[in-house]
């Protein structure tokens, strides 16, 4: 069976979920190999063999790390040179779908970001995406070259499969065209405890009918394991950061849980969780547009009915 390869996420060698997702997924596909950038794949190594990698193609280049995007899509380029894979999958973040589209010019393939579901049909790859603000699901194929494919995070679950993940070193020289932007300094994200918001398997998240208070948004989540995120409405109130807005101009989620409290479910908050499992929503206005995408609604004060399901929960693991 043909190679289809996995760029790996990880930190400093240790392996994220979303490539044990890829490496899954990569099996139905083909033979799994994973390509590793950075300087520790001693540490990613069991990890990788556990989900399946026959190789591991490492480039340990400090100018793929110390500059944006560009010497990612050359590095890539050079496995799938090497490879001739019958597809790439990587995991679909904002600078993972860059350097994807400027692999698909290097090598003429057909580019498809954000799928919600992959598997192969015939000679080639199926894939669904949530399009348009999640106001259409369609499927696509890539009919020129090997499919080049971001995917959404939970989109399945970990199976493993062991494998050797052989090492096979990938020399590369990053051109001078591709340093046009360097990083200039790293500063690591202050931990919560909580898990990575595009990446948990729940997410609870908060909207304007919080007032700016959040305690029952978080004190749900942590009794739940969840990530906690915020409407842009909260964000731009300048109520919660950011990092954890959930939306068309935030980050997208696909977990298997996600509650709404106090949300409305404007169109740009839908686009960035609409593919989510399950949806469950609290809201005091009972002609919220959330309530019409919802597996399961809660008309009330969310100050009401979050302390009791957190009471709830917690009775039930005790």
């Amino acid at each position: 069976m043909a190679e289809v390869l996995v760029l790996v996420d990880h930190a400093d060698g240790q392996v994220k979920k979303t490539t044990a997702e890829l490496l899954t997924i990569a099996r139905s596909l083909g033979t799994p190999s994973a390509v590793f950038v950075g300087s520790n794949v001693d540490a990613a190594r069991p990890r990788l063999a556990q989900f399946g990698a026959e190789k591991v193609y490492v480039i340990d280049n400090a100018d793929v790390d110390n500059y944006l995007v560009a010497p990612l899509a050359e590095a890539l380029y050079a496995v799938v040179q090497q490879a001739s894979p019958a597809a790439v999958l990587l995991p679909s973040t904002s600078h993972n779908k860059e350097a994807a589209a400027r692999l698909a010019i290097k090598t003429e393939s057909g580019l498809i970001t954000d799928a919600t579901a992959v598997e192969a049909a015939g000679d080639g790859v199926s894939t669904t995406q949530s399009v348009f603000a999640g106001s259409y699901t369609v499927k696509s194929t890539v009919t020129k070259g090997a499919p080049i494919i971001t995917i959404k995070p939970n989109v399945v679950p970990p199976s493993a499969a062991q494998a050797s993940a052989t090492v096979v070193p990938v020399e590369l020289t990053v051109s001078d065209a591709a340093k046009g932007a360097k990083i200039t300094a790293r500063e690591p994200k202050a931990k919560s405890g909580r898990p990575e918001l595009t990446e948990a398997a729940i997410v609870v998240s908060g909207g304007r009918g919080t007032g700016g208070d959040f305690s029952p948004v978080e004190t749900f989540a942590d009794t739940l394991g969840a990530a906690v995120g915020a409407s842009r409405a909260a964000v731009d109130a300048g109520w919660y950061p950011h990092s954890n807005q959930v939306g068309q101009t935030g980050k997208q989620v696909s977990p298997q849980l996600y509650v709404a409290a106090g949300i409305s479910g404007a169109i740009q908050h839908r686009a960035g969780m609409q593919t989510s499992k399950t949806i469950i929503a609290i809201n005091k206005d009972e002609e919220a547009p959330i309530f019409e995408l919802v597996d399961f609604g809660v008309v009330g004060d969310l100050f009401t009915v979050l302390p009791q399901a957190t009471e709830a929960v917690q009775k039930a693991r005790a």
